[in-house]
């Protein structure tokens, strides 16, 4: 087994991207970060390193193992700490504004007071 790998086959590996492309771009894009640094894709890392990857929300993964090539899932989690903090609990939301039947289309005042009501 290696040693380090590529960070761009390594989140590709471990599954954080779909494709090796995707985990490509995204280093290139600056949205991955080993150890605290931007890492372009043919950064090394090693078991222990602490890889940020950045998209709808940023995940903090752990190197617990090295990964070559593209694994199953329970293999993939196996070589994964996942130290992303859980997300913050949503905002209570009003349940959905009911019309009356055959009332027609909502008209513009309507269409606010239902968005403010929803909170958008």
């Amino acid at each position: 087994m290696a040693d380090s790998a590529r960070v761009d086959v390594w989140l590709w590996a471990v599954r954080a991207y779909k494709t090796r492309s995707l985990a490509t771009a995204a280093c290139k894009a600056g949205h991955v970060q080993v150890n605290g640094d931007r890492a372009k894709p043919a950064q090394v890392v090693r078991v222990g390193d602490e890889v940020r990857v950045r998209g709808a929300y940023e995940r903090i993964l752990g190197v617990k193992g090295i990964l070559l090539k593209r694994a199953s899932a329970p293999l993939a989690a196996e070589a994964v700490d996942d130290r992303t903090p859980p997300p913050p609990p949503r905002a209570e939301r009003p349940l959905d504004v009911l019309r009356e039947r055959g009332a027609g289309r909502p008209t513009k005042r309507d269409r606010r007071d239902i968005e403010r009501l929803r909170g958008h």
